[in-house]
């Protein structure tokens, strides 16, 4: 018999100061038998990073959400759509291969990437001379001490305050805070 993803929720009270956004997020994740903590709470991240697009990309008429993920290789981990149904971003996590990467940034405006693990530079410099050609790509490191802080953070049911501001994401839960300062590397 399949293992069944596992259900989290999370109430995300979203402060991006950068970008004068500012929502609450009724969130649900599937975490798929064979993903992290780490990596849930990682595109849990991404979103919260992305969702100012909502405002400055769609003008409030679009959709944010978690695709399928590691459920279905042919969708995001994290997309925003307009109305229309176009995907205006496509945000991946992880370290995927380039053709996959290559293959959504033919599909959507814009693709951003958010790596993370200690594997992670290793798995950059193989592939940083095959990803220069897109120009709506934008890959971003999250350091592995902050990834496995938010690993920590993991609950059923999540309580989350962030603040974005100066490029950087505080989120906390009312008894952790964590700082993701994610470094651009293309």
């Amino acid at each position: 018999m399949a293992l069944k993803s596992i259900i989290y929720k999370a109430s995300l009270q979203l402060a991006d100061i950068d970008n004068a956004y500012y929502a609450d997020h009724a969130l649900t994740l599937a975490r798929h038998p064979s993903e992290t903590d780490e990596r849930m709470m990682i595109r849990l991240v991404a979103l919260a990073l992305q969702a100012h697009q909502l405002q400055t990309v769609c003008q409030g008429d679009g959709t944010l959400a978690f695709g399928a993920g590691l459920s279905d290789p042919d969708e995001p981990d994290v997309w925003l759509r307009d109305f229309t149904g176009r995907t205006r971003v496509w945000v991946e996590v992880g370290q995927p291969e380039e053709r996959p990467l290559l293959r959504a940034c033919s599909k959507a405006d814009a693709v951003v990437l958010y790596c993370f693990a200690h594997s992670a530079d290793i798995w950059w410099r193989g592939i940083q001379n095959k990803l220069t050609r897109p120009r709506n790509l934008s890959v971003w490191r999250v350091p592995s001490a902050t990834s496995a802080e938010l690993a920590g953070m993991a609950q059923r049911s999540m309580q989350l305050q962030g603040t974005v501001q100066d490029g950087v994401l505080m989120l906390g839960d009312g008894q952790r805070n964590v700082d993701v300062a994610c470094e651009r590397w293309l």
